[in-house]
């Protein structure tokens, strides 16, 4: 079939002449004068796997675990989904899947099977389903009736043996999660609504859903063949100003380590999703960083995310003979160590040995944390490897530079190749709380340079046509407030002109050729 503009291109490049020059007149102008520029969404080191990296909710990105530093009886897990959050990515923000079961697995005698599981559950309530608005007003407590989407979270207790379940236990029972950060308007004290997402149970622990600020500090640009090839993208914190949605557990220490003669525990965060069926099935999993994005090739990282501890001997060969080495050596000319890497199976699928590895341990993947090691009064960034043995890889704190760590271990720091190896990010750009959940306060949505003309915590209202000022400003306009106001204007005037550009066009096509 032959197209209608087949007879005659002039038409149709016409219509877009007009309509890009009327978008020009009003929308650009304007964007001269008040330009919002939330950063650029890169390749995130949280989309490890071709599946996982199309479904964000169910997407695990970090784990954390550590002896608590304020309470060393207790020991904090942190665990992280949904990469990327953009803070002013409304009006749908960012929740929980309610077809979802989000795990914290505990092994704690060191045979690859877990023997206690942390199950978070959520459901989403819409008060209002007639506006498109997350909220209503400003939200001043979780309870608020302006905060229109909420959810609420169910915990539980699993105890396994042998891969089974032995009994379940009700920790928590309908907790709101506290709800993602629209903005200063919206929610003018952010830090009082996350406080009161912070539950105590009568057994002892204390647990925590909702938004966070991401706390993985890192250069990203690695994945352009590490910084650019020649060193020259090396620095920038790529996470700054995204978010993530955390869970935070802090539990006694007695809860979940087998003994005092034996305190360290594997640990390790899976999500499983539902299907149309109701069965669920576990579609993400996470236990050390950067695992699955550059130990696994692309034909394992699907298999891995739906795998189990017990079972990663089949994943050996991806740590022995691993691909990094030989990739910093082709381009930096840095020498890889000598295969087969053990010293990597020791640190990071046994723990290190006098350390946090457990007796008769099974090599897997898992975060291993030793529940004895007091927290450290001044914590450094390099942990084990400067002397902090409270620090990865014993267990992963907030603080960490795993990045920094990983490369120097993967070059050779522990056969003798000493380096000092890194990608210039060693700390992230929030400073973490002293206290539980300890993560820094998610950004907010209405982060962004000031429009022209206005000042932080000025009222402006601005009407087509009309100058804008700011409230209890003079009433004689500024040169600024005349562009805003003009620029409205010309974005009003070339709307009007597409319409016209378009009647024409169609009228000239309905003409008898």
């Amino acid at each position: 079939m032959t197209p209608v503009f087949s007879r005659s291109g002039t038409g149709r490049a016409g219509l877009v002449t007009l309509i890009c020059g009327a978008l020009a007149a009003g929308g650009l102008t304007a964007a001269g004068v008040a330009t919002l520029a939330p950063g650029a969404a890169s390749a995130s080191s949280h989309r490890e796997a071709p599946l996982i990296s199309g479904t964000p909710q169910y997407d695990n990105t970090d784990l954390y675990a550590f002896v608590s530093p304020d309470k060393p009886d207790t020991t904090t897990i942190v665990a992280n989904w949904i990469p990327f959050e953009e803070p002013a990515g409304g009006p749908n923000f960012y929740n929980f899947a309610d077809d979802a079961q989000y795990d914290l697995h505990i092994d704690n005698n060191g045979d690859a099977q877990g023997d206690l599981v942390f199950r978070y559950t959520f459901k989403t309530h819409t008060k209002n389903g007639d506006t498109f608005l997350y909220n209503t007003g400003p939200v001043t407590n979780l309870a608020d009736p302006d905060l229109n989407i909420t959810q609420t979270y169910d915990l539980d207790l699993i105890r396994l043996k042998n891969g089974r379940e032995v009994s379940k236990t009700k920790v928590a029972d309908d907790v709101p999660a506290a709800p993602s950060n629209v903005g200063k308007a919206s929610m003018p004290d952010y830090g009082k609504l996350r406080s009161q997402a912070v539950y105590k149970t009568a057994g002892g622990t204390t647990t925590f859903a909702g938004q966070a600020d991401d706390p993985f500090f890192l250069d990203l640009r690695v994945f352009d063949l590490l910084y650019g090839g020649n060193l020259s993208e090396v620095g920038r914190d790529t996470l700054k100003g995204y978010n993530v949605n955390t869970i935070a557990l802090q539990v006694p220490n007695d809860l979940i380590r087998e003994s005092d003669r034996q305190p360290v525990v594997g640990l390790w965060s899976t999500t499983q999703r539902r299907n149309a069926q109701g069965y669920y099935s576990q579609v993400s999993r996470l236990g050390n960083p950067l695992v699955n994005e550059v130990v696994n090739p692309q034909k394992d990282k699907d298999k891995f995310n739906a795998s189990q501890p017990a079972y990663d001997g089949q994943f050996l060969k991806n740590v022995t003979n691993p691909e990094l080495p030989k990739l910093i050596e082709s381009i930096y000319k840095i020498k890889a160590p000598a295969e087969p890497r053990n010293d990597l199976v020791d640190v990071f699928l046994k723990g290190v040995k006098g350390l946090n590895q457990p007796p008769n341990v099974k090599a897997s993947e898992q975060l291993r944390l030793n529940t004895s090691i007091k927290p450290a009064m001044h914590p450094k960034r390099l942990g084990v490897l400067d002397g902090d043995n409270a620090g990865f890889p014993n267990g992963r704190r907030l603080t960490d530079d795993v990045i920094d760590e990983a490369l120097q271990v993967v070059e050779g720091e522990l056969v003798g190749s000493k380096n000092d190896l890194g990608d210039a990010v060693d700390k992230n750009d929030k400073k973490f709380e002293k206290y539980f959940p300890y993560v820094a306060e998610p950004t907010a949505g209405s982060r962004g340079r000031l429009a022209k003309g206005t000042t932080a915590g000025a009222d402006v209202r601005s009407q087509l046509g009309d100058a804008l000022q700011p409230a209890g400003s003079s009433s004689g306009t500024s040169d600024d407030t005349m562009l805003i106001a003009a620029s409205a204007a010309s974005g009003a005037a070339g709307i009007l002109l597409i319409g016209t550009a378009f009647a024409w066009w169609r009228r000239r096509m309905q003409r008898a050729y």
